[in-house]
């Protein structure tokens, strides 16, 4: 995939967020970067500042935190989705999350000092005050789903809410990394994945 095909994706996704004109998209694109990332590689790390946003085009990433030796998986992020360690991003303080590519991922990214850049600009300064908005609404509302699912679904709710996300990805990711993300065993899952499977 070429950046311009990338850029292309990412462009028609951006429109859930905010739609720019032909003019505006020139300038926006200038502070556009297009990266990849290996599988297990990591996109941010505890105890660094995590300088981008970016944006899926191809590829998963995952959310996780060790405790006592234990990777413990918070999130996954996929294609058409965007990534970063938000809090880092936006204080400019070191991040307590990994999140790790768990297969070889294609972004789009830009930086805190691009945005800032964008801000300052009369063109976009407008539309870049509400992307901004909304990026942080829809962080805040990811992080509320994910704190109400483990208080109000069994675990095999929560695997039917990840199984909506679309089949060919949960096949692409390691079920005990699944499993942890539910909050329960491997042997566990495979009972709900057979039982899934059964009433389907």
């Amino acid at each position: 995939m070429d950046k311009l095909t990338a850029q292309g994706i990412f462009r028609e996704q951006l429109k859930k967020f905010v739609d720019l004109n032909e003019a505006e998209w020139i300038v926006f694109a200038q502070h556009l970067d297009f990266s990849s990332l290996k599988k297990k590689k990591y996109f941010a790390q505890p105890g660094t500042v995590c300088q981008h946003i970016g944006f899926i085009v191809k590829g998963t990433v995952r959310y996780y935190h060790v405790k006592d030796g234990e990777e413990i998986t918070g999130y996954f992020s996929f294609e058409n989705e965007f990534v970063s360690s938000y809090k880092s991003y936006l204080t400019h303080q070191p991040g307590i999350t990994y999140i790790q590519a768990l297969e070889d991922t294609k972004l789009i990214t830009f930086t805190r000092t691009d945005m800032e850049q964008m801000l300052q600009n009369p063109l976009l300064a407008f539309k870049m005050e509400h992307f901004g908005r909304t990026i942080a609404e829809h962080y805040l509302c990811c992080y509320e789903d994910r704190v109400a699912s483990f208080i109000t679904q069994t675990p095999e709710e929560r695997y039917l809410s990840l199984l909506s996300t679309g089949r060919e990805i949960l096949q692409r990711m390691p079920q005990h990394y699944i499993a942890n993300f539910l909050g329960i065993t491997p042997v566990s899952l495979s009972r709900i994945r057979r039982r899934v499977l059964v009433n389907r």
